[in-house]
């Protein structure tokens, strides 16, 4: 996909150290956007020109005003292993959508999960009956309490949900908006290819306030 912005844009990024995260601030950098990115060791990035690299927790509300003050636009792609008990998704969500209402900034984009919600009857038998209700029961709760934080904040939000990542790299050829119809997908996708498709949203309006599931067709 093309980053080409009419005018560069400001972008806070919340969970940038690592996965979707880094690779988003990566290419927001490459497409000439500004970055914040709050992080708990700020020396997990190297500081670059148009990026600001900030000390501080998503679950603090104080930390989350610094990082988005300013904006045009926020990512959050902060995480947790799939067998944690951690709710810092949604926790860090609530204070982000709380935080960008207070200081009038409309676009938030958030890493969900394909299958939740409305998508969970249409996946595959394996995935729907064994792999959800066990290994991935706690994150697929978490990314469904995001996606309801999201859907009653009134921003202009989108969710991206992708299937299983990979760590392949970057090539911007990959379906998305297919709803429920799974047909014809390998259900998975690149960490780098989520995020190219999240600095692209930036400013599309599209899929506001929708939640898109993006994928690699089969060959």
């Amino acid at each position: 996909m093309s980053h080409t912005t009419t005018k560069p844009l400001h972008i806070t990024i919340f969970g940038a150290s690592r996965g979707i995260g880094r690779h988003a601030l990566e290419l927001a950098l490459q497409a000439g956007h500004h970055v914040t990115a709050l992080l708990r060791d700020p020396n997990a990035v190297a500081e670059t020109p148009r990026l600001r690299v900030l000390r501080g927790d998503a679950t603090n509300i104080a930390d989350v005003r610094e990082a988005v003050s300013g904006a045009d636009a926020v990512v959050c792609a902060v995480g947790a292993p799939a067998l944690s008990r951690s709710r810092v998704r949604s926790e860090a969500t609530a204070l982000i959508v709380q935080a960008m209402r207070e200081q009038g900034i409309e676009r938030l984009l958030c890493v969900s999960v394909l299958g939740a919600g409305e998508q969970r009857a249409a996946l595959p038998f394996l995935l729907r009956r064994v792999i959800f209700p066990t290994y991935l029961r706690r994150p697929v709760a978490e990314h469904e309490r995001q996606e309801r934080l999201l859907r009653d904040s009134e921003l202009d939000w989108t969710a991206v949900r992708p299937p299983t990542l990979t760590d392949g790299p970057r090539t911007g050829q990959y379906a998305h908006g297919f709803g429920v119809d799974f047909a014809g997908l390998t259900l998975k996708v690149s960490r780098a290819d989520v995020a190219d498709f999240l600095v692209a949203q930036l400013d599309d309006t599209r899929y506001s306030r929708r939640a898109v599931a993006i994928s690699y067709a089969r060959p």
